[in-house]
C-alpha cells in the first residue's frame, strides 16, 4: 500500500499514440499496472447501407497515463505509444481537476442545451451550464451538425453536437 505521499508525486501526462491505436495502448498500459485514462465517446456513424453506434476516442492520437516521474519510460514498452506531449521544452502534465472535468462532462447524463445564432470559426464564447460552466472557448470549426471548440485554459478541444432549430 501506498503513503499519501507517494501518491502525491504521481502526475497525469498526456501520451501521443500511433493513429487508431489509442483503445489498444490503453488496454496494454492497464495490463502493466499503469493508471491510464482514454475518454470514449458514442457517436451514430452512417453508411450507406445502416447506421450503427461506434464508440471512439474523445482526443485521437492521445490518452493520459498517471505515473511518478522516475516511471515515464515504462510507457515506451507498450507497441502504439510514440511519445510524451511536451508543453514549454517539458513533458506536458495535465492537472486532476481536469481529467476530472472531462469525467464529469462525459458522465453527465442531462441534455445540455445551447442557442446558437450566427457563429463563426474564430469567436469567444463563455460556456454557461453543464460541467465545462465558466469555461471560455474559441470556435474553430462549424459544420451543419457539430462544432469544434478550443478550450485554452484547458489545453484540449471539444466537439459539441448542433441541433437544427425549427
Amino acid at each position: 500500500m501506498e503513503s499519501a505521499q507517494n501518491k502525491d508525486n504521481m502526475l497525469w501526462y498526456v501520451l501521443y499514440t500511433k493513429p487508431r491505436s489509442e483503445q489498444k495502448v490503453a488496454q496494454r498500459l492497464d495490463q502493466l499496472g499503469v493508471q491510464v485514462y482514454c475518454p470514449m465517446i458514442t457517436e451514430l456513424r452512417t453508411w450507406s447501407d445502416r447506421k450503427k453506434k461506434v464508440s471512439t476516442p474523445l482526443f485521437k492520437s492521445y490518452v493520459f497515463v498517471k505515473l511518478r516521474e522516475k516511471q515515464r519510460n515504462l510507457v515506451f514498452n507498450v507497441p502504439g505509444v510514440v511519445r510524451y506531449m511536451h508543453w514549454l521544452g517539458k513533458p506536458a502534465v495535465v492537472r486532476n481537476h481536469e481529467i476530472e472535468t472531462i469525467e464529469k462532462w462525459l458522465n453527465n447524463d442531462e441534455v445540455e442545451q445551447m442557442e446558437i445564432n450566427e457563429i463563426s470559426p474564430g469567436d469567444k464564447i463563455m460556456i454557461n451550464n453543464g460541467s465545462l460552466e465558466g469555461k471560455e472557448a474559441i470556435v474553430r470549426e462549424v459544420g451543419k451538425k457539430q462544432m469544434r471548440l478550443i478550450l485554452p485554459e484547458m489545453g484540449f478541444s471539444v466537439v459539441v453536437k448542433t441541433r437544427e432549430v425549427l
